[in-house]
């Protein structure tokens, strides 16, 4: 009962507030953790392939296990003080952890600036919310990356965070989250990373498996609520759901690619460096800046839908068990 209370109150507050940009975030003291612990890492590794690896794989392992302690331990320790107390503190990091308000925020920015002719601009703010490189992007391809990061984020973001925090709280997202972060600050495939972020790479694999194709479940019958294309949607699922390098990230993209008609990921650059993608859905037609607020229209129905599913589980729990 209380857990269902717990993260329907976290989503609801990051859907009215967001990301304060005056408040310390925790995901960037995470961050700071992984820059500080890669160079120690580096210092008593060997520079071998072989000593990158376990640098990195001890590392990932220390800040996700440290992300998982220091949040239980407080909350623990609140308890012991008074049950309400954690409750209103788990509150507050639950709330913390979710991406919702954010994730349409800032990918919002990109569909304004495509609205206003400022090209330039829309590259800018998208570069924020995406690894490739945008400096050379089209229109479409800048609308066509801001829709494919939203739909990503819907598990990455929300859904995956809500599986983690409803199985084991705040402590359990945490780390969850250190995993993710770790993933996407050292969990590439070039010279720096190759080794040394190989096992932060495949750990994020394994802990995305289930919420993604949770996250595509849901993000279908979301496409019905949201008067898209919900056949197709699950037809393009089923058709493209593995098309990609990573075994997670088309699970979404192939679901709102076709809930939309449109045709999403190919080849991007990173890093100046060109990737060779396969496409995911059927190009019915361009993709243009207004798909940007219909993916977030189905990332925010998506998350709903997780959210009640979730707290709805709790409850049956607690009527069961009491």
């Amino acid at each position: 009962m209380i857990m269902a209370g717990i993260l329907v109150s976290a989503f609801i507050l990051d859907l009215l507030f967001g990301d304060p940009y005056w408040l310390p975030h925790p995901i960037c003291l995470i961050g700071k953790m992984i820059s500080k612990g890669e160079k120690m890492a580096r210092r008593v590794f060997k520079k071998t392939p072989k000593g990158e690896f376990l640098g990195g794989m001890a590392m990932s392992i220390a800040i996700v296990l440290l992300c998982f302690i220091v949040p239980f331990l407080i909350l623990w320790g609140l308890a012991k003080i008074h049950i309400a107390l954690a409750v209103v503190v788990q509150v507050w990091c639950c709330y913390q952890i979710f991406a919702v308000r954010s994730l349409k925020t800032e990918s919002m920015k990109v569909y304004t600036a495509l609205k206003s002719g400022n090209l330039a601009d829309a590259r800018k703010y998208l570069s924020y919310i995406v690894g490739r490189d945008t400096q050379a992007l089209s229109e479409e391809a800048v609308a066509k990356a801001a829709v494919e990061t939203v739909a990503e984020n819907t598990s990455d973001g929300v859904v995956a965070p809500l599986l983690y925090m409803a199985i084991g709280g705040a402590p359990l997202a945490f780390a969850y989250k250190a995993v993710n972060t770790l993933d996407s600050m050292i969990g590439y495939k070039n010279e720096k990373y190759l080794y040394f972020g190989r096992f932060a790479a495949k750990l994020d694999d394994v802990a995305n498996w289930i919420p993604a194709r949770l996250s595509g479940l849901f993000m279908i019958a979301a496409s019905f609520l949201c008067g898209f294309d919900g056949k197709n949607a699950a037809r393009i699922y089923r058709r493209d759901r593995r098309k990609h390098a990573s075994p997670n990230s088309a699970q979404t993209e192939s679901v709102c690619a076709g809930a939309l008609g449109i045709q999403l990921a190919g080849n991007a650059y990173y890093f100046g460096k060109l990737y060779e993608k396969p496409t995911i859905g059927d190009e019915g037609r361009k993709t243009e800046a207004q798909d940007i607020p219909r993916a977030n229209r189905l990332m925010m129905t998506t998350s709903a839908l997780a959210v009640a599913t979730a707290a709805l589980v709790w409850l049956g729990f607690w009527l069961i068990l009491r």
